[in-house]
């Protein structure tokens, strides 16, 4: 006769969860910060708050929600997570983890998969049922949809502004311009570097020479920096702004999800903005350059072709 022994079941023990919490605003603007630190602190002592929680960390982003590249306090949750150093994450809401779909489940789905839950406060859901699955779903569709509606009104807002000749007046890091209320104006001792590069050109010089010629007579770059990059002078060369014209629509936003952007080479309208703004150098001296820049191509097409 077989002899048979109960081993009882070990009673659960009552361990104390390690609790974090995410954040995310999208921009770094006033009102959007005031939120963040709001979140932040709520957050923070709502978790301490909590007998039988440990505080296991504060992660937030300043960031879109469909940009998951440059989210890394997400990043560092989830590596976390993965860890096995936090068994429960509190969030505002879906679209505040991410506001692409493909996104949310698959976070859900990796968190699921190591036993942890993610509650997202504002739908008062749990990640961790795997029948709310669906409803994050859907609601996840309904953010990510809400973006694809803002970025077409953004985009329209951009054609109205264009058509209308309006241009931007933001300028960062920009040799010889900056924005004073609103409005573009010259940085003289900036636009002198300008005029001596455009004239260098002229004389002669190459891209090289004129790169050599600004890091020995110690010339910084807009942002402070002693060493010069030839493709930034021939940026510079080439830029119509430098003769008070501005073009509009150089580049457009291919895909709201991705955020990125691709050169307009006619795929969409381009505007130009004839005398928005004071110029650096003459129309004369502009062209001159623009058709030495053309003759020196020639010159290399012809001994490499």
């Amino acid at each position: 006769m077989k002899n048979v022994r109960i081993i009882p079941a070990k009673p659960k023990e009552n361990k104390k969860l390690r609790v974090a919490a995410y954040c995310r605003v999208s921009t770094s603007g006033t009102e959007q910060l005031r939120s963040l630190d709001i979140q932040i602190s709520a957050y923070t002592k709502m978790i301490k708050s909590h007998s039988n929680w440990i505080f296991a960390g504060m992660f937030y982003d300043i960031e879109s929600g469909l940009r998951r590249s440059s989210r890394n306090s997400l990043d560092k949750l989830l590596r976390k997570a993965a860890k096995g150093k936090i068994d429960y994450i509190i969030t505002k809401s879906i679209s505040r983890v991410s506001r692409d779909t493909l996104e949310v489940l698959k976070i859900i789905r990796f968190l699921r998969e190591r036993g942890i839950n993610m509650h997202f406060e504002t739908e008062n859901l749990d990640s961790i049922n795997v029948d709310n699955e669906f409803e994050i779903t859907l609601r996840g569709m309904l953010a990510q949809d809400e973006s694809r509606n803002t970025s077409k009104n953004i985009q329209w807002g951009f054609q109205r502004k264009f058509e209308k000749g309006d241009i931007f007046t933001k300028y960062k890091n920009f040799m010889g311009y900056t924005c004073v209320e609103g409005e573009i104006v010259i940085v003289p001792e900036q636009a002198e570097v300008v005029r001596k590069i455009f004239g260098l050109y002229l004389q002669s010089l190459s891209l090289g020479q004129i790169k050599a010629y600004l890091e020995a007579q110690g010339t910084k770059t807009v942002t402070g920096k002693d060493i010069w990059d030839t493709k930034t002078i021939q940026r510079m060369l080439t830029n119509e702004k430098y003769k008070g014209d501005t073009m509009l629509q150089k580049t457009f936003t291919e895909d709201f999800m991705t955020g990125r952007k691709r050169r307009n080479d006619g795929q969409r309208n381009k505007y130009y903005v004839k005398d928005s703004h004071p110029a650096i150098v003459s129309d004369d001296v502009f062209d001159k350059v623009q058709e030495e820049m053309d003759k020196r191509s020639r010159v290399i097409s012809n001994e490499y072709g």
